[in-house]
């Protein structure tokens, strides 16, 4: 111990407070300046420093100054042997000496400047006492008390540092001479001896001074007294730390001499101190470098992080040790979420020691696991998300602010360079104007005074023989001023004039402000009343203001309000559009959020979860039916699931038998969400060992998560098609590419579509058109063009040998050639442009070679990633073609569940049902929209759409010549094809007429007979019912948005449709459809009479008419109760108005269901 080297300083005494009476006081003794101290009374002078309250006292020190207390077992270490190389091992020994070198060991308490503080376990206590000789009562004031607890812990710390101090040095010399080290204990030893002593002296004179006080040498209390003995105290704890510190200090060098010369001796490379590592504290590594690879090198560094290199990186410079050995070390603080050290050692530049390639490592005891820490980390990440979502979100508020200034920036330029362009064009007008201008016509009028300005009274004459109005009863004056800018400002009545000779009449007109011409004409009466008039034939008359306001300050004031008026203009329109996009966005995104709950809900009769929107870090409850299930039936039923489409990091969960619930049809489970999950997976079972599964025909059960900080990584889907809408389409396959492209798009998934680039493509709907490159194949040379199309990447493929410049999409005789190669060219390019797709989608007979291509020639060949969906559309074109897809295909399916059902036994499709799916298509709810449609009068919602559909329906009327009466309408829009039941649509057009009611029809046949047919229906309807009938035989893509807007009803008798878009965009227009029961109309309509358990069981409402039949019988009892409706009960039918409209028929719901779709292609 180096206690005598360090300088001495002068005690401090603290005053003792007194009080009438007797006390048992234990003094305070603090820890003094290292080395003795015997002249107390020399260097602290009593009576100045250590003043009485009043009542000295006489306080004695017991002899029994230093007692032991009752030593405290601590706890085995556990012997877990630490890897080779790293992990220093406790010393073992069985002699006096090696147990006291274990207690000096645990009560080590290490806050030296290089560790952490660390406090051994059990550890022995010294207590120091001093006790008067007198025990007296007293009442004690709190201030006294307090000081006398505080003497009495300050006492014991003194106490117990000194004897701890010398049994440790006693113990140390012992261990140091059996293991035959130098040590300095002997000269330790004297110095502990020294500063008891001193301290039992410094007791003593306190014990003195506090007599003197008790025989009578009071000392009045003053500011100053109680300052010094404030200071006295501060000093006092500073030199007790401070002593505390040195020692504590030198007991830990010792120990880690200690342990350095053990593991030296044992030829171990690396310990660290203190052997027991915890988090949140300081240690030192120590390495020796003679046994490492770096003994030769200058420079030691150490670069580590903690858990497994996951957390909280580190480089630090080690430094040579004055132990026993090559030992060199650095302070590494080891955080309070580490479970794991984890480092090697190099030179800080290429030779590195990493323990033979399996890196160091120590583990910390007493802090997280590796579960809770991963928990940890994912509540970090959901943290630093947070931030960068708010940062992202002020970011982006900053660059719309900024695009919002330079916008209203360029708009102020724009107005300006408009107001002067409107100024400067009417100054010409009106420079011309006032060359015609004159102060008088002689015997016509004239004005006086003659000289007049803005804002005077002017008396105007007018000769009434002179011209049209000699005979009129009245006369009046209509006028303006400056070429009747702001029209007419000035009516009077004009008066006979019995000064004047001749016929002269007057009025007292005042002039306009800022006039430079004044504009007139007389009239035989007040405006809207006159008849006659004298507009000095048709030039109208003029008169100039002879003292006007200066013309160039004229016009810079008419060009600021020209500025003004078109800034406000402006305003206006741009709040009015913006309110528009704001209400539209908002009203997509209920939408949204209600198909989502419907989403959710629709498999409510098998299974669900409270709650409805599952939270990640939460727990979800999930409820089972098994009786509609394949496990009906079963005794009991085991949950199985996981997370994130299986991947979870944890793994599958334990199977969970399921429990009755409340409502007695379901049973129940309830699981523990993860931060990081994104969506549940569950499938079920009759055994916790597996036996028959319900996974839901092999799609298994997922539910989505939200809140969670995972997102589900985005697919890469590509569609292979030969049409696409806007601008290549043919029927709905074109539809259908492009409307379900953007929603799963809007998902944040990746989309691109590839097409033949026709020479008939309708370019002008292409935006950034551009070639892109060339590759050879099948003998030709295929150009690829870029563009994008209602905002999806779109690749167009441009054989060299002329497939596609024939000037149409189908129709040629070498059809399944073109589309053969286009097919296999497309694959040829996803492989050389190194695309790896996770889903290729094809569809219809055209595109269907892509299936067993791909799987001949691409699967094993670059592609391996993807899987193939491909879709029937119709199955009436290219069956065989299609049968020989659904057998090479992962998954298929067609447009509409009861279309599924329809085609089922179709020998292309039945050896595959188990892979067949139907999926509901949608409308694009961006072109169909009445509230931001261009082709009908007003825009209108569910809130106004009474409003919207008369305004549209008499704008429909106007526009075909119909007659313009409140009558039910009925409309009918489609191709006229024996599959759309074209006699039931001729039959319903009688009917609706016979029923008084209007009929119209857009649509034509590409069949010349059918449209011969239709042509000569329309002449009879037209001459018969012309104010009720129109048939428009062409296509009218402007027309049929007004017909969806303004019928009332619209007519789909189709004779099969596997899915039908018509009906759709009726009941986003309000219009309730009146159709046949089959495929997709099947699905989405359901009557209001027969259909509303049907309805609530996929979360609606019913929403229209339909009928079974295929002949008039049927369509008659749709019709009739329609039109009946709407003639008996119309606030009834105005609400179902409202009610469709209000229901989704987007790609929203069909999106997630072909996502489901594409994720089970994937397992």
């Amino acid at each position: 111990m180096e206690v005598a080297s360090l300088t001495q300083r002068p005690p401090s005494c603290r005053t003792v407070f007194n009080k009438r009476g007797h006390i048992k006081l234990k003094p305070f003794l603090g820890f003094f300046p290292h080395g003795r101290i015997t002249h107390f009374s020399q260097s602290c002078s009593w009576p100045k420093e250590c003043h009485g309250v009043g009542v000295s006292y006489q306080i004695t020190a017991s002899a029994d100054f230093s007692r032991r207390r009752p030593k405290k077992m601590s706890n085995a270490r556990p012997k877990n042997r630490a890897p080779e190389g790293f992990m220093p091992t406790t010393p073992v020994g069985t002699s006096t000496q090696k147990r006291d070198q274990r207690d000096i060991e645990e009560k080590v308490v290490s806050i030296a400047p290089t560790s952490s503080e660390h406090v051994a376990p059990n550890s022995h206590k010294l207590e120091m006492r001093v006790d008067a000789d007198e025990e007296v009562p007293l009442e004690d004031s709190r201030e006294d008390r307090v000081e006398e607890e505080r003497l009495d812990e300050s006492i014991g710390e003194a106490n117990e540092i000194s004897s701890a101090n010398k049994s440790a040095a006693i113990a140390q010399k012992n261990q140091v001479v059996k293991n035959g080290s130098i040590s300095r204990v002997d000269e330790d030893m004297a110095e502990l001896g020294k500063t008891e002593t001193g301290l039992k002296s410094d007791f003593q004179n306190i014990s003195d001074g506090m007599a003197l006080e008790e025989r009578g040498f009071d000392v009045p209390k003053s500011d100053a007294t109680r300052k010094d003995k404030h200071e006295t105290d501060e000093k006092i704890k500073e030199a007790s730390l401070k002593l505390r510190l040195q020692m504590e200090e030198n007991l830990r060098k010792e120990k880690i001499e200690m342990l350095g010369n053990e593991n030296f001796l044992k030829g171990n490379k690396l310990f660290v101190f203190p052997p027991l590592v915890k988090p949140n504290q300081d240690i030192e590594v120590f390495l020796n470098r003679s046994l490492s690879t770096l003994n030769n090198e200058p420079d030691v560094l150490i670069m580590g992080a903690f858990n497994g290199w996951r957390w909280k990186s580190f480089t630090m410079r080690l430094s040579k040790t004055h132990l026993n050995g090559d030992w060199w070390s650095c302070q590494v603080h080891v955080p309070k979420e580490a479970y794991k050290i984890d480092f090697v050692f190099f030179n800080g530049q290429d030779v590195y020691d990493n323990n033979d390639e399996k890196d160091f490592c120590i583990m910390v005891e007493g802090g997280m696991d590796v579960h809770e820490f991963e928990d940890f980390l994912l509540e970090e990440k959901r943290k630093e998300l947070e931030k960068l979502a708010k940062e992202q979100a002020e970011r982006e508020k900053r660059e719309e602010e900024q695009r919002r200034i330079e916008a209203e920036k360029a708009a102020r330029e724009a107005d300006r360079a408009q107001a002067r362009e409107e100024t400067g064009r009417m100054r010409e007008v009106l420079k011309e104007f006032m060359k015609k201008a004159t102060r008088s016509i002689d015997n016509v009028w004239y004005i006086e005074p003659s000289a007049f300005k803005g804002e005077d009274l002017v008396r105007l004459y007018y000769n009434k023989s002179s011209g049209p109005l000699a005979h009129s009863k009245e006369l009046w004056i209509h006028g303006g001023h400056n070429n009747w800018k702001g029209g007419l400002s000035i009516v009077e009545m004009l008066i006979n004039s019995e000064e004047k000779d001749g016929d002269w009449w007057y009025a007292d007109v005042v002039v306009p402000d800022r006039a430079l011409v004044l504009d007139w004409v007389f009239a035989d009466g007040p405006p809207q009343n006159a008849i006659v008039y004298d507009n000095n034939n048709r030039q109208d008359f003029h008169a100039i203001v002879p003292k006007g306001i200066p013309e160039e300050l004229y016009w810079a004031e008419e060009e600021h309000q020209i500025y003004r008026k078109l800034q406000e203009e402006r305003r206006l329109r741009e709040e009015a559009v913006r309110a528009k996009t704001e209400r539209t966005a908002l009203m997509k995104a209920e939408t949204k959020k209600r198909t989502l709950k419907r989403f959710l809900l629709s498999q409510k009769y098998i299974v669900y979860t409270k709650p409805l929107d599952v939270q990640a870090g939460s727990a979800a409850t999930v409820f089972y039916n098994p009786a509609n299930t394949v496990l009906n039936g079963k005794s009991e039923v085991w949950f199985r699931g996981s997370f994130n489409r299986w991947t979870h990091r944890k793994g599958p969960l334990s199977p969970q038998r399921m429990l009755p619930s409340d409502n007695g049809t379901h049973i129940k489970t309830t699981v523990k969400v993860p931060l990081d999950a994104y969506v549940m997976d569950f499938v079920f079972s009759e055994k916790e060992e597996g036996g028959i599964f319900d996974n839901k025909n092999g799609m298994d059960y997922h539910i989505p998560v939200f809140g969670g900080i995972a997102k589900e990584p985005p697919m890469h889907i590509v569609h292979i098609s030969v049409e696409m809408a806007p601008i290549a389409k043919v029927g709905g396959l074109g539809d259908v590419v492009t409307s379900l492209s953007r929603a799963v798009q809007d998902l944040n998934h990746t989309v691109d579509i590839i097409l033949p680039k026709y020479d008939c493509l309708k370019f002008s709907n292409v935006k950034n058109f551009h070639y892109r490159r060339s590759y050879s194949w099948g003998g030709t040379e295929i150009k690829v063009w870029f563009g994008n199309v209602e905002g999806l990447s779109v690749y167009f493929l441009d054989p060299q040998n002329g497939f596609f410049g024939a000037g149409c999409i189908y129709g040629c005789r070498n059809d399944a050639e073109r589309f053969g190669f286009f097919c296999h060219s497309a694959l040829e390019f996803l492989l050389q442009s190194g695309f790896h797709p996770d889903i290729i989608h094809c569809h219809d007979w055209s595109s269907a070679p892509v299936t067993w291509l791909f799987k001949d020639h691409y699967v094993h060949y670059g592609l391996s990633k993807a899987r193939v969906v491909f879709t029937i559309h119709n199955l009436e074109f290219g069956a065989g073609l299609i049968g020989k897809a659904m057998a090479y295909t992962n998954k298929a399916t067609t447009v509409s569940h009861t279309y599924s059902k329809e085609v089922a036994g179709n020998p292309a499709v039945a050896p595959h049902r188990y892979k067949f799916h139907g999926i509901l298509n949608g409308i694009d709810p961006d072109i169909w929209d009445p509230y931001n449609d261009k082709f009908i009068p007003i825009s209108y919602t569910s809130e106004n759409v009474i409003e919207g559909k008369r305004a549209a329906k008499e704008a429909l009327q106007e526009r075909l010549g119909l007659k313009k009466t409140d009558l039910p309408l009925v409309g009918v829009i489609t191709r006229l094809t024996h599959q759309k039941g074209i006699h039931l649509i001729k039959h319903a057009i009688w009917r609706t007429l016979d029923r008084n009611g209007q009929a119209v029809l857009l649509g034509s046949a590409p069949d010349p007979r059918i449209q011969n047919d239709f042509v000569n229906l329309a002449n009879q309807l037209h001459s018969s019912h012309a104010d009720r009938a129109r048939l428009c035989l062409t296509y009218d893509e402007p027309l049929s948005h007004l017909i969806y807007a303004g019928a009332d009803f619209i007519l789909v008798p189709s004779i099969f449709e596997p899915c039908g878009l018509t009906q759709l965009i009726a009941m986003r227009y309000g219009s309730i459809p009146v159709v046949r029961k089959t495929g997709g109309l099947h699905d989405t309509v359901f009557d209001v009479d027969h259909d509303n358990e049907r309805a609530q069981a996929q979360g609606l409402e019913a929403n229209g008419f339909n009928f079974d039949g295929a002949d008039a019988a049927g369509v008659d009892y749709a019709l009739n109760r329609a039109i009946s409706a709407w003639y008996d009960n119309r606030d009834w039918f105005n609400s179902l108005c409202k009610r469709v409209m209000e229901q989704d028929w987007s790609w929203n719901r069909p999106a997630l269901d072909y996502m489901e779709l594409y994720h089970a292609a994937r397992k």
